[in-house]
């Protein structure tokens, strides 16, 4: 008999990839992927920020890499340099696209192109229209989590309200 299957939780993290808040985010997110597995899903949503100046290229550069299968590891790759990103700009990206074994030219070609403005486009719209006004911002069960200002607590809430989530969803 198999086990019944059940939607996981979503985890949606509006996000910049020059913010170093959000770097500090992929900590809190990595602690809520380890504590419940694939019952949880997160999602980066793209938030770029007016004051960051590679914040754009930047998130277009990871919907190419989601493109590529390494969406995942481009962004945490990003993040975890933002100060790179902020020094070096659209350099910066198609190195880090070289290192993870994707294919930079295709990169640079996005990057001109634009073939990936209307997702980031409509991720910011969307963030906008549900009160998304820094990052990183969290939205779990309809509820809109701010870490732009602080961070403090906001894993511990989002971890109370997933498993609350994943509790009500279980078979009895």
């Amino acid at each position: 008999m198999s086990e019944p299957t059940t939607r996981p939780v979503v985890l949606d993290l509006w996000c910049d990839l020059q913010c170093p808040d959000c770097r500090t985010a992929l900590d809190d997110v990595r602690a809520l992927r380890e504590r419940f597995g694939n019952r949880l899903e997160t999602r980066l949503r793209h938030f770029p920020l007016e004051k960051h100046q590679h914040a754009y290229a930047a998130a277009q550069a990871a919907e190419e890499a989601v493109e590529q299968g390494k969406g995942q590891e481009y962004y945490e790759a990003v993040l975890t340099r933002v100060e790179r990103l902020q020094q070096d700009g659209e350099a910066f990206l198609l190195e880090t696209a070289r290192e993870l074994g994707l294919d930079a030219d295709e990169f640079d070609t996005a990057l001109i192109d634009g073939r990936h403005l209307l997702i980031v486009d409509a991720d910011q719209a969307e963030g906008k229209a549900i009160g998304v006004t820094g990052t990183p911002t969290y939205v779990i069960d309809g509820e809109r989590l701010d870490g732009g200002r602080s961070q403090e607590g906001l894993r511990a809430r989002i971890a109370e309200i997933a498993a609350r989530l994943i509790a009500a969803d279980s078979p009895a």
